[in-house]
């Protein structure tokens, strides 16, 4: 038994990882061979491999915290977000996980890198109760060359016992789930649920702490690319606003989908893989990622057919929140090593169900930094339970899940790099045009390419603008390949009142929600719509 409160936590780690039951470092086809032979999952008709979570088919946000120590206490942002929890629970709960670790009969190690940018990366360790998790972590992080490998010294821990299930009247948890991030200790301990996207996430939520606090960059939910010239852009945006197929473009390599930094030399990938969605996913609508799942891949919460073993994207009666895991070289078009320079362009992306916001606005800086801590998009009626009208939904910076520190923090960043690095920066509407969710229509994607395309190539930089009335926003009047008339939103309404009616409650929202920045300068906040009530 390893007494973790007479030791250095990572000696605790590294006298578990010292077992005989450890699995250390399994190339791809043993781990598949292991999965196989644990029944923890099915080989698919594409070669990738096919498991289940259970019951929890998606983050578990109530069940995450922060241990709040001498390192934490007075740096992050403590609430609902950011629960605390005290370093004796979580040291209590360590040494009931690595105990119970040590009794399997065998556990899975990946050792890797977090961070494409071998002057930022952070060397990581996994260590899983399953071995398809151990797969996934192999997918989605940046595998180390052999020689890397021999040398590589972890700097933090993830520690994942999925069918370990917390009490909560003992172990001070919420539920039987947990996932507990100590700074101090630097491991991420997890258990009670099996969904392996919080191993990925617990560790960007690392990056998120680490990267502005030791190494003054700036960490961001986004996926970019790189065009010929090697110009650069970045895509922010919640689900369901576009954010991973406008940033697949067949003219552009990709840096990466999800995670990337920024720092004083230019662009990284955090991670070194893909977690796509893969609801109604067709090799027609999305050819990159449908033939990114082969061997090697992880199919997460996926039907597959017991017969054929192919798999059926369009069921969703496990869960909508279907996943695919996959190393970045699965797909042909990107950049090797994930690194570019500064971005010249920034696309905030957003699905505006309410069909008010223009569908492609210039921001200046403070525009930007006001979107950025807004991260606007809608969830509309049917997507999940009780919403019968579609709502306005903020998450800051678009990834306010992921942010141990306060969002205006961040944004800071955003806004000095900007700056210095002479970014444009526009919001992209990728909602409705012609009226609200249910009346008016979605915008037209090949539209919404033009609008794209014209910014990145800077067709925009001298067009002339009109502001709009209630947003504040610079609208072009002209935009190669898109009707004059759909850049102006009241413009495609039958009905100008009943727009300006959609619009004022909007703009109200955006007022709503910005209260919450108590730390933010005031340009930015008269950067928000001009419409106040």
């Amino acid at each position: 038994m390893i007494n973790v409160k007479t030791m250095n936590t990572q000696t605790a780690v590294s006298q578990l990882t010292d077992h005989k039951q450890n699995q250390d470092n399994l190339s791809i086809a043993s781990l598949v061979e292991r999965i196989l032979a644990r029944d923890e999952g099915i080989i698919t008709s594409t070669g990738a491999v096919s498991a289940t979570t259970g019951n929890y088919t998606g983050r578990s946000p109530k069940d995450k915290f922060i241990v709040n120590d001498e390192e934490s206490s007075d740096k992050v942002e403590w609430g609902s977000v950011n629960q605390p929890i005290d370093d004796d629970t979580f040291l209590n709960l360590f040494q009931k996980v690595t105990d119970y670790l040590g009794e399997q009969e065998e556990f899975f190690t990946f050792n890797g890198f977090a961070g494409a940018d071998e002057k930022y990366r952070l060397p990581i360790q996994v260590v899983t109760q399953f071995a398809w998790h151990n797969l996934f972590a192999n997918q989605l992080f940046i595998r180390p060359t052999k020689e890397e490998l021999d040398n590589h010294n972890p700097q933090f821990t993830v520690v994942s016992a999925p069918k370990f299930k917390a009490d909560p009247a003992v172990d001070g948890t919420n539920s039987e789930a947990f996932v507990i991030i100590s700074f101090k200790h630097k491991i991420v301990l997890i258990g009670g649920t099996e969904y392996a996207g919080e191993i990925k996430k617990s560790i960007f939520s690392v990056m998120n702490y680490l990267l502005p606090t030791k190494q003054d960059v700036l960490p961001m939910h986004c996926s970019a690319n790189v065009g010929p010239e090697g110009d650069v852009a970045l895509f922010f945006g919640l689900s369901g606003t576009g954010k991973t197929t406008l940033s697949a473009d067949p003219n552009r390599r990709l840096i990466g989908d999800d995670e990337h930094a920024w720092s004083q030399h230019g662009i990284f990938n955090i991670e070194g893989g893909c977690y796509a969605k893969c609801v109604n996913l067709s090799e027609e609508k999305e050819p990159q990622i449908y033939n990114a799942i082969r061997f090697g891949a992880v199919l997460e919460n996926v039907v597959v057919n017991d017969d054929t073993r192919m798999p059926d994207y369009d069921d969703t009666s496990l869960t909508e929140n279907t996943r695919a895991a996959y190393a970045i070289d699965h797909i042909d078009n990107i950049i090797t090593p994930s690194i570019a320079g500064h971005p010249n362009t920034i696309i905030f992306l957003t699905a505006d169900a309410f069909g008010v916001l223009p569908p492609i606005s210039k921001l200046t800086k403070e525009q930007a930094m006001y979107h950025f801590l807004s991260g606007y998009t809608s969830k509309l009626a049917g997507t999940e339970r009780g919403i019968t009208e579609p709502e306005a939904t903020f998450s800051a910076c678009f990834g306010s899940p992921f942010l141990p520190l306060p969002a205006a923090e961040y944004a800071k960043m955003l806004g000095e790099k900007i700056d210095e690095h002479d970014a444009q920066v526009f919001l992209v509407n990728t909602g409705w045009t012609g009226g609200p969710y249910g009346v008016g229509s979605r915008m037209k994607l090949g539209y919404t390419r033009a609008m794209v395309q014209a910014a990145l190539e800077g067709e925009l930089a001298s067009v002339e603008t009109l502001q709009d009335e209630f947003f504040g926003l610079s609208i072009p009047k002209h935009c190669p390949g898109v009707p004059s008339d759909v850049l102006n939103p009241k413009k495609t309404w039958d009905d100008p009142s009943a727009y300006d009616e959609k619009a004022k409650d909007l703009a109200s929202k955006f007022h709503d929600n910005f209260k919450k920045f108590n730390h933010v300068t005031e340009d930015i906040v008269k950067a928000g719509p001009v419409f106040r009530g």
